[in-house]
C-alpha cells in the first residue's frame, strides 16, 4: 500500500525548487483565447475528504455511462466514474463541473476560466479560484507555473501552482461547480499513471490519468500529469502535444 505524501514545509520547498528550475513553454500570440487554471496544493484527510457522493438525480449507472465514449479502455477494467477514496495527505484540488454548464458539463476541471480584458493570466486564475470555490489566493501563495496547454476548442490554458497553507473552507459555486475533491499526490503517482491511448482521429496520443475509478483527460489530465512529473518528481516532461479525447474537442 502506498504512503500518503506529507503536507509540510519540505514538500513546499521541493515543489517550488522544481518549478523554479522548469523552463516553461508558452503558446501565446497564436490567435488562441487565453484562459488560466489553478493547481492548488493543500492538505487532505482520507476520512473527511474522501467521499464522492452521487449528485441529485444521478445514479451510479449514469456515471458509468459517461465512460462509454472513452477510448482504449480494456474490457477487463472496471471503472466506476468516481474518485471516492482518493484523499489523504498532500493533495490537489479538483472540481466536477455542474451539469448546468453549456461547455463540458459534468467533466473534471481545475479551478479556472477565461482571462478577462485588462487582467493578467495570474489575476484571472486567482479570480476564478474565488468565484468557483471561495478561495482568496494571493501572489504569496504562488509556487510557480507550468507549460501552457493549447486546446482543440481554441483556448490556451496557463496553469499556476499555489500552496494553500491554511485549511480554509471551500465553498463551491453551485452555478459552476457540482462538487469539490482533494486528490492525493499519492494517487497521482500510481504505477499505472499516466496512460497513453491511440485514436484514429489524431496522430498524437490521448493522455489519461487514472484517479480512483475514473480517468481524467486533457486539458485537466495533462496539467495534473505535468504537475506530478515536473513539480513533484523534478522531471523535464512536456504535455502540450498530448491529445484530448474527441468528446472534449468542442
Amino acid at each position: 500500500m502506498s504512503i500518503d505524501v506529507k503536507f509540510d514545509a519540505s514538500l513546499r520547498q521541493r515543489l517550488r525548487d522544481n518549478l523554479d528550475r522548469h523552463q516553461r513553454r508558452d503558446h501565446l500570440n497564436k490567435g488562441l483565447t487565453q484562459a488560466s487554471v489553478c493547481v492548488i496544493v493543500l492538505d487532505s484527510d482520507a476520512s473527511v475528504h474522501g467521499d464522492d457522493p452521487l449528485l441529485e438525480g444521478e445514479t451510479a449507472a449514469d456515471r458509468k455511462q459517461l465512460l462509454a465514449d472513452i477510448p482504449g479502455i480494456p474490457g477487463d477494467v472496471e471503472l466506476t466514474g468516481t474518485v471516492e477514496g482518493t484523499a489523504g495527505g498532500a493533495a490537489v484540488l479538483l472540481t466536477r463541473r455542474t451539469s448546468k454548464l453549456k461547455d463540458h458539463p459534468g467533466q473534471w476541471a481545475l479551478p479556472g476560466g477565461r482571462v478577462d480584458a485588462g487582467e493578467s493570466p495570474l489575476e484571472a486564475a486567482m479570480r476564478e479560484a474565488q468565484e468557483e470555490v471561495g478561495l482568496r489566493l494571493t501572489t504569496d501563495d504562488l509556487l510557480g507555473q507550468l507549460d501552457d496547454y493549447p486546446t482543440r476548442s481554441g483556448y490556451v490554458i496557463s496553469p499556476f501552482v499555489f500552496w494553500l497553507s491554511s485549511d480554509l473552507e471551500l465553498v463551491a459555486n453551485p452555478s459552476e461547480v457540482a462538487s469539490v475533491h482533494r486528490i492525493s499526490i499519492r494517487e497521482l503517482t500510481r504505477p499505472d499513471s499516466p496512460r497513453f491511448v491511440k485514436i484514429p482521429e489524431s496522430e498524437r496520443p490521448v493522455v489519461q490519468l487514472p484517479i480512483g475509478g475514473d480517468l481524467i483527460h486533457a486539458p485537466t489530465g495533462a496539467v495534473m500529469y505535468q504537475f506530478r512529473a515536473v513539480a513533484y518528481d523534478g522531471d523535464d516532461v512536456r504535455v502540450d502535444e498530448l491529445e484530448q479525447p474527441v468528446f472534449a474537442w468542442r
